[in-house]
């Protein structure tokens, strides 16, 4: 069983910069294909980015935002930059996700609960 637990989100100004982390127990963590997505009020959750081997973005956020992990940590970060107000939404860890598809959120096994991640203009 693995529970992803999100931290890290919160308020910052536009152009700012967050670190989320996703600390998961359970020894198959560090080999999961990890991801974030996001939902914001009135939308579909999308998709965000994805480690495995290799490491997937949404276009919309290619460049700006950069996802790793710590094995050792059983940890995975999304470092976000230059936060856009459009990037405000409840930001969520996701583990278990297929190689093939990282982008699709339906694969993916276990979810976390959320953080908030609010981008004043």
């Amino acid at each position: 069983q693995v529970q992803p637990v999100e931290s890290g989100g919160g308020l910052v100004q536009a152009g700012g910069s967050l670190r989320l982390s996703c600390a998961a127990s359970g020894r198959t963590f560090s080999t999961s294909v990890t991801g974030w997505f996001r939902q914001a009020p009135g939308k579909e959750r999308e998709f965000v980015a994805a480690i495995s081997w290799n490491k997937y973005y949404a276009d919309s956020v290619r460049g700006r935002f950069t996802i790793s992990r710590d094995n050792a940590k059983n940890t995975v970060w999304l470092q976000m930059n230059s936060l856009k107000p459009e990037d405000t939404a409840v930001y969520y860890c996701a583990a278990g996700g297929s190689i093939r598809l990282p982008s699709d959120g339906t694969t993916y096994g276990y979810w976390g609960q959320g953080t908030q991640v609010t981008v004043s203009s």
